[in-house]
Parts: structure tokens; C-alpha cells; sequence
């Protein structure tokens, strides 16, 4: 299986580390960290040495209760990383749901459009679609980032995020896009309770059977830290590296994680296992 994007083509025949460059100066875990471009660039470059395939830029933080921003703003904070990261040589994946800021990261030379509204925002889902070899993630997500934890979904949420990923991609599909070109999201702790959030990791490879690959997105969640008892997300690394290496052995394909160098280092011990 590969992972079709801009200038990469990912193969995902082994697990891939998704590692995150927050932008922003109020993400749950490291707002305000790297809100400037020559510390994010510094951030994308320590991810690097520690072994991220992949970077994820995000100029909005997306935690239950986080206020919008404007679209000069999010703008103003993600495309001078971007153009800046491109140099890299690595894929370049932008969070963002907004088909403007899709439309500028990808002329600028982004590889991935990380959605977590799944292209529902009126304009997006043709952003993505013109684009001639894009890669895209299409998340779940019950609300929006507001309203999502005040009142979370009911009951089994397996049925519900399932036909919800399918419908998304096959609306992309429809228009022409290769399957190939995109990846789903279940949305861990995005309108669901811990319970639920459990339930998605233990039966996970239920949503396989939609042929697509999968991203998982446990690191530092508020579940791990209920599971846990540590409030603070930085204490929650070693859950999440346990998280992320339960999501592969469940058939993710890409883990989107803070600490990457410690799940890059868990993932060579499950791979060496496969291996022997």
C-alpha cells in the first residue's frame, strides 16, 4: 500500500511516524513552543533526527473548546513554515480545514492536506479534488472542536464513524480522485467519550475493510491521561507511545505523535518482532 501525495509517494508497507509542528499559541499540549517560524523550523528538524517519515504543520489548534481564527492569521502563521520546510526534502502534510489555506499550502508545494472536518467546509472537497496528486486525511469528527466534548456521541461509535469515513472518501472518489491518494482518520477524542475513544482503538481494524490506510492520532489525548491519571499532556508521552504501537498492531498505517523519537524507537522493536 502507498500513501499518493504531491512529491512523495509513502509506502506504507511499514508503519509511518507522523511527527506534529504546532504553529499555534494554544494547542493543548506545546502551544506557543514553536508559534515562530525559525523555532517550528527548528522543531521540524529535531523530528527529523529523531525519525519522523512525515510533517505535520498546523496554524490552529483544534482542542475541545478552542475559539476559530481568522484566515489571515492562520495564514500568517503557517505559510512562511511551509515554504521555508519545503527544503526539507520530507512530506509536508498541513492541518487545516479551510480550502483557502488548502489552496495556498498546496501552491506553495505542501504534499498532504490533514482535514479534520473531513472536507465538509463548502469549498474544500474541490480544492482537494483539482489537485492532481494531493494526498489527503479525512478525520471524524462529531460537533465541531466548540461544542464536541460538551455533548459527545451516543452509544457505539464503530457503525457511525465507519459510514461517515466512507462516505467522505467515496465523495472524493466520485470526483476522480485515486484511492491511493487518501488516508482516514477515526478522530480519537473528537466528540467521543473514553469509552468510545477506547473502543475505536480495541476494534480498529474493523474499519480496514473500508481499503484505505489509516491514521492514528493518540498522542498526549485527554483519554491517556483519565487512563492514566496524569493531567498534564507532556506526563502522558509513555501512554501515548503505548497507544500508537496498539493502533499499528491494529493495522494504522500512520501515527501522528508529539515524541517521535520514542515511537520511532518502539516501532523498531515491533518491526524487528515482525521481522523474526
Amino acid at each position: 500500500m502507498h500513501w499518493q501525495t504531491t512529491r512523495f509517494d509513502i509506502d506504507l508497507s511499514r508503519p509511518r511516524v507522523m511527527g506534529i509542528v504546532n504553529v499555534t499559541p494554544d494547542s493543548f499540549s506545546d502551544g506557543g513552543l514553536h508559534a515562530d517560524t525559525a523555532a517550528a523550523l527548528r522543531h521540524c528538524e529535531l523530528l527529523l533526527r529523531e525519525g519522523a517519515d512525515i510533517l505535520d504543520i498546523g496554524g490552529e489548534s483544534t482542542r475541545p473548546g478552542s475559539p476559530a481564527v481568522p484566515l489571515e492569521e492562520e495564514l500568517a502563521r503557517v505559510m512562511p513554515v511551509v515554504q521555508a520546510a519545503i527544503s526539507l526534502q520530507v512530506p509536508l502534510s498541513v492541518d487545516t480545514y479551510k480550502p483557502e489555506v488548502m489552496q495556498a499550502v498546496l501552491d506553495a508545494g505542501a504534499d498532504i492536506v490533514n482535514d479534520i472536518w473531513a472536507l465538509r467546509r463548502p469549498g474544500a472537497l474541490e480544492t482537494v479534488a483539482a489537485h492532481p496528486r494531493c494526498g489527503v486525511c479525512l478525520m471524524h469528527m462529531h460537533r465541531d472542536p466548540q461544542t464536541m466534548q460538551v455533548a459527545p456521541m451516543d452509544g457505539d461509535v464503530l457503525p457511525t464513524v465507519g459510514a461517515f469515513l466512507a462516505e467522505r472518501a467515496s465523495a472524493l472518489t466520485s470526483r476522480g480522485v485515486v484511492p491511493e491518494r487518501i488516508v482516514l482518520d477515526p478522530g480519537v477524542g473528537f466528540g467521543k467519550t473514553v469509552p468510545q475513544n477506547l473502543s475505536l482503538l480495541a476494534r480498529q481494524a474493523e474499519l480496514l475493510g473500508l481499503g484505505f490506510g489509516l491514521l492514528a492520532g493518540w498522542s498526549r489525548k485527554s483519554t491517556l491521561g483519565v487512563v492514566t491519571g496524569h493531567d498534564k499532556p507532556a506526563d502522558r508521552a509513555a501512554a501515548s507511545v503505548a497507544a500508537a504501537l496498539l493502533a499499528v498492531e491494529r493495522g494504522a498505517r500512520v501515527v501522528r505523535v508529539h515524541d517521535v523519537r520514542d515511537t520511532v524507537d518502539a516501532l523498531k522493536v515491533w518491526q524487528a518482532l515482525q521481522a523474526g
